[in-house]
């Protein structure tokens, strides 16, 4: 489980994350959406500790981390929890292949049957052993998600990754965010495609000028706050 208590995130004079406390379970799908501008990313940032907040509290698996933080961590969470960007960041000058085994360094050899289950479950055999700019957008994604997945994450947050999906593609991503979930990865989405994701979710956080404003798997059906009813109307 990840569990954030009360936490708070300011840039300048800016506040960007305020007193938020929610939980993101192993083996759920968790849906974050809300208005451009609202926080999503910063918040999905500060949850897998890849920033840091300003005040409160996370624990993730077991292991609390409090803000503001004296020092660094000698225990961070990786790489128990995966993070796939909107914008990849896939090597150039890398194949596809040397692009997901990367993350493993010496340990590649030994995850050689892994590697290829996941390369038959995001079908990216055909374009392995290209390059990212000779493959579509789509298969960027799928490659930038193997990536992740090849560390055996028991979490995994998908920023954005279907924006510049169509319908079908974006239905592989959903299938292949089903099987995660049946595997016991818990799954964080942040995405405006509500329609497609709210499907197969567990629980919808809705974020709203970086607070939670509402949070469940019914607040489609009965938003309570103007603010998701302005958003969904």
């Amino acid at each position: 489980m990840i569990r954030a208590n009360n936490i708070y995130k300011q840039i300048g004079n800016a506040t960007i994350l305020k007193n938020i406390s929610l939980e993101i379970n192993k083996g759920e799908v968790s849906v974050l959406f809300g208005p451009s501008g609202s926080g999503k990313t910063s918040l999905c940032r500060n949850l897998a500790l890849l920033d840091y907040p300003d005040k409160g509290e996370i624990n993730i698996l077991g292991n609390a981390y409090s803000f503001p933080a004296n020092g660094k961590f000698k225990n961070l969470p990786y790489p128990k929890i995966g993070f796939v960007y909107q914008q990849l960041f896939l090597w150039p000058h890398l194949t596809n292949k040397q692009n997901i085994l990367l993350a493993l360094g010496k340990n590649a050899e030994s995850r050689q049957e892994q590697f290829e289950e996941l390369v038959e479950l995001l079908e990216i055999k055909e374009i392995i052993e290209r390059y990212p700019n000779e493959v579509s957008i789509g298969q960027k994604q799928r490659v930038a998600i193997a990536r992740a997945l090849i560390l055996n994450p028991d979490f995994i947050f998908l920023d954005e990754i279907t924006s510049a999906l169509d319908i079908v593609q974006t239905k592989k991503i959903i299938s292949l965010v089903e099987t995660l979930r049946n595997k016991g990865v818990g799954v964080l989405i942040v995405t405006h495609n509500l329609e497609m994701f709210r499907k197969v979710a567990d629980d919808m956080i809705f974020l709203n000028k970086g607070e939670v404003m509402e949070k469940g798997n019914d607040i489609f059906q009965n938003p309570k706050s103007k603010e998701l009813k302005n958003f969904l109307g």
